[in-house]
């Protein structure tokens, strides 16, 4: 049995700047799909998910060989809070070119519908319909928008831990988490029949 998959995270990471190699691959085996996950989330671009993911594990190395880590519990925070920096800092460079503006026309019929049945199929049709509409929806928020929606709804995150990874005060995050909220409701625009 591996001794690295029972280690918690900061055992790795004590382990890797420690100089234990082995400790960063299980490392990298952890984090590694869901990183890119939330780059792709963000800039929906796989090169450039790519690229941020190896930048943010590069810094995340070269921070651990400068011992800038402190085992604190945590690890998942810290590492969630150097790639929010690289994919702040990358936007800044790129002027925001990386990120998809919303359409002017959401065309948001697939919601509307006459005749809504009790039947199980035709209402788990409309399910899987509503939430693709949904999930388009919040792809066409401000990056800042869908990084907070990302985060809490997706990775479960609380408004505190989002706040502390990127860097903003609590009031901050809710004030993103609200008009990302209120942004959707915009765009929805049920209408009652």
């Amino acid at each position: 049995m591996n001794k690295y998959k029972n280690m918690s995270d900061e055992s790795l990471a004590q382990s890797y700047m420690d100089g234990d190699v082995k400790a960063f691959d299980e490392i990298l085996a952890r984090y590694q799909s869901d990183l890119f996950s939330y780059f792709l989330y963000i800039v929906k671009n796989e090169d450039e998910a790519n690229e941020l993911f190896q930048e943010t594990f590069v810094k995340m190395v070269v921070h651990m060989q400068n011992r800038r880590y402190k085992s604190m519990g945590l690890f998942r925070y810290w590492l969630l809070r150097i790639a929010h920096n690289v994919l702040a800092d990358r936007m800044r460079r790129c002027d925001f070119r990386l990120m998809k503006d919303a359409n002017s026309d959401n065309d948001l019929s697939l919601l509307y519908s006459d005749t809504i049945t009790v039947d199980s199929y035709e209402a788990e049709i409309m399910r899987m319909q509503t939430y693709d509409t949904l999930y388009d929806m919040v792809d066409q928020l401000p990056a800042e928008q869908r990084e907070m929606v990302y985060l809490h709804y997706f990775e479960g995150l609380t408004f505190r831990e989002i706040a502390e990874i990127m860097g903003v005060s609590i009031n901050t995050a809710l004030g993103r988490m609200r008009y990302a909220i209120l942004n959707l409701r915009k765009m929805s625009d049920f209408k009652v029949l």
